[in-house]
C-alpha cells in the first residue's frame, strides 16, 4: 500500500468505489442483510470452551474518578466481581491470565499481585500477557490453549489499563549515572558522579505514544488510512456521532450488564457508569481541529477513542465443567486468528486481513454473523477497514484472495456503540468486546458473533463466538 499511499488518493478512491458511509444503524454499506441458516462450527478443543460471563469497571476518561487508583487496584475489583457475578468461589478458580499495556514497574506480574489483593488463594498460578490493544484477547485465548492442553479448566481472563498516572522514567543518562553512583564506595566517587550531572541530564522520558518501527503516532498512521481510502472528515464525524449515540441508548436501556460498580476512596457512593459517552451535533464536531496531522488532517478529538482507565475479566472453561457446576454459559468460544501486517502502512488494516481467515477457519460465511463487534481505535480506521473488506481490487491485490469478503451491514455492527464512545482502556477492551458480542447474541437472537480488532506493531486478531443453547435470557 506504501506506492499506492505515495501517490495520493487517487488510485484507491478511484479502485475501491466503496458508498459512503450512513450515520444510522439501519442501512448497509454492502452485504445484504438475511436470515443466516442454523450452522454449526466444528470444536477444534475437544473442550467445547465456553465463556460463561463477563465484567467490567465502568470505563472512565483518564483523569477522573480512578486517577489515584493503581492498575492493580481497578483490576482487583474485576477479579472479585467476575466470582461474585458467577457464583464460582475463588479457590475453585485454576488460573489467572491478565492482559496490560504500559505495565506498572511496582506490579510486575499484575495478574498474580491484582490476584492476591482480590483474595485468591495463594496456589492460584497468574501471569501477565501483553500485546497491545489486543491483550485481554491474548489473555482469553492463552486460557483457551490451556483448557485445550488438559493443563487447567476454570480460568479467569482479563485485562486492565490505566492511563492517569503511567511510568515516566528518568533519562537514560540519569539512569546510568544513578546506577554507577550505587556502586560508588568512597564520597570521593560520589562527589565525581554529582559534578557529572548537566541540564540534560533531567529530561524524563515518557512512555512510547509512537509507532517503535516507524515512530509515528497511531493517529498519524490513521490520518495517512483515512486519506488514502478516501475517508472524509464529515463521514468520521457521522461515524462518531453513530457511536455515541448508540451507546448512549445501550446504556440508557440498561443493556451493559457487564458494568460492575466501583467503590474510589476519596468519591461519594459508588462509579456506576462509563463517563466517556456524549451525544454531540454535527455542528459541533465539524468546529474541533485535526488533533495529529495539522492543519488539513481529519483525526479529531471527538472521532478518536480516547484515553480511558478500566479493568475486566471473564470466566471461561470447559462445557461439561460448566455443566457439572451448575452454570449457565452465554456463548461457545469457537475460534480463533491473529494477524500481523506492515505497521507503517497497514498499522490499522487488520481487521480486512482478520475476518475472512477467522470465517474460513470457522467454515462461515460474513452472511451467518448476527453481531459484528469491533474496536473502534478511529471512525477513520473503522471506515477504512469496511472499504478494504468491500473491494475485490483490496483483496487481489494485498490479500492474495479472488474476492472480497464483504463490508458487514451496518444493522449488525456494533450496535451499542464501540470504544470512540465506551472508551479504550488497551488491555481491557479486549474482554469488553466478547462480553458485548455474547450479551448481544442473547438480546437480538443470534447464533454467530465475530470479534476483530487492531493493535499496534501492524497486528489483529479475530474471534468467533456461539451463542450457547442455555444461554439465560434478559429479562
Amino acid at each position: 500500500m506504501m506506492a499506492c499511499m505515495a501517490v495520493g488518493n487517487g488510485l484507491l478512491r478511484s479502485t475501491l468505489k466503496v458508498s459512503p458511509v450512513i450515520s444510522g444503524p439501519a442501512r448497509c454499506l454492502s452485504v445484504a442483510s438475511s436470515a443466516p441458516g442454523k450452522k454449526s462450527v466444528v470444536d477444534k478443543t475437544g473442550k467445547n470452551v465456553v465463556f460463561v460471563d463477563g465484567v467490567r469497571t465502568p470505563f472512565l476518561q483518564s483523569g477522573t474518578d480512578y486517577a489515584k487508583l493503581m492498575p492493580h487496584e481497578l483490576a482487583k475489583n474485576a477479579l472479585l466481581e467476575i466470582t461474585r457475578k458467577t457464583g464460582i468461589p475463588q479457590d475453585l478458580v485454576e488460573y489467572i491470565i491478565y492482559g496490560t499495556v504500559i505495565q506498572e514497574v511496582k506490579t510486575s506480574n499484575i495478574a498474580r499481585d491484582a490476584a492476591l489483593c482480590a483474595g485468591y488463594p495463594l496456589n492460584t498460578p497468574a501471569h501477565t500477557v501483553t500485546m497491545a490493544c489486543i491483550s485481554s484477547n491474548v489473555a482469553i485465548t492463552t486460557g483457551i490453549g490451556l483448557i485445550a492442553s488438559g493443563a487447567f479448566e476454570i480460568i479467569v481472563a482479563g485485562g486492565v489499563e490505566t492511563m492517569s498516572d503511567v511510568p515516566i522514567r528518568h533519562s537514560r543518562k540519569m539512569r546510568s549515572l544513578m546506577l554507577r553512583a550505587n556502586k560508588a564506595k568512597t564520597l570521593a566517587q560520589k562527589l565525581q558522579l554529582l559534578a557529572s550531572i548537566r541540564p540534560g541530564h533531567f529530561v524524563p522520558e515518557l512512555p512510547a505514544v509512537s509507532e517503535f518501527s516507524s515512530g509515528e503516532t497511531m493517529g498519524h498512521s490513521g490520518d495517512r488510512l483515512a486519506a488514502a481510502f478516501g475517508v472524509t472528515r464529515k463521514e468520521q464525524d457521522d461515524y462518531a456521532l453513530r457511536s455515541h449515540k448508540l451507546a448512549h441508548e445501550a446504556q440508557q436501556k440498561g443493556y451493559f450488564t457487564d458494568v460492575v460498580p466501583v467503590k474510589v476512596p476519596g468519591v461519594d457512593g459508588f462509579v456506576e457508569k462509563d463517563n466517556g459517552i456524549r451525544v454531540s451535533t454535527p455542528e459541533q464536531l465539524a468546529k474541533l481541529k485535526p488533533a495529529f496531522v495539522k492543519p488539513h488532517g481529519t483525526v479529531t478529538a471527538a472521532n478518536a477513542s480516547f484515553l480511558t482507565d478500566g479493568a475486566s475479566a471473564c470466566l471461561i472453561m470447559p462445557e461439561e465443567k460448566a455443566k457439572s457446576l451448575g452454570l449457565k454459559p452465554k456463548a461457545y468460544l469457537r475460534d480463533f486468528v491473529y494477524v500481523s501486517q506492515d505497521p507503517v502502512d497497514q498499522l490499522l488494516l487488520s481487521p480486512s486481513y482478520a475476518v475472512p481467515k477467522v470465517l474460513e477457519r470457522a467454515g462461515l460465511q460474513a452472511s451467518d454473523i448476527d453481531v459484528w463487534e469491533v474496536h473502534e481505535a478511529f471512525a477513520g480506521q473503522i471506515l477504512a477497514n469496511l472499504k478494504a473488506m468491500d473491494s475485490d481490487w483490496f483483496a487481489q491485490t494485498y490479500m492474495g484472495r479472488s474476492s472480497k469478503v464483504g463490508a458487514p451491514p451496518m444493522d449488525r455492527f456494533n450496535l451499542w456503540g464501540g470504544s470512540l464512545s465506551i472508551g479504550h482502556p488497551f488491555a481491557a477492551t479486549g474482554v469488553r468486546l466478547t462480553s458485548h458480542a455474547a450479551n448481544r447474541l442473547i438480546r437480538e437472537d443470534g447464533q454467530f458473533a465475530l470479534i476483530t480488532a487492531c493493535a499496534a506493531g501492524g497486528q489483529g486478531v479475530g474471534m468467533i463466538v456461539e451463542r450457547h443453547p442455555d444461554a439465560p435470557s434478559f429479562k
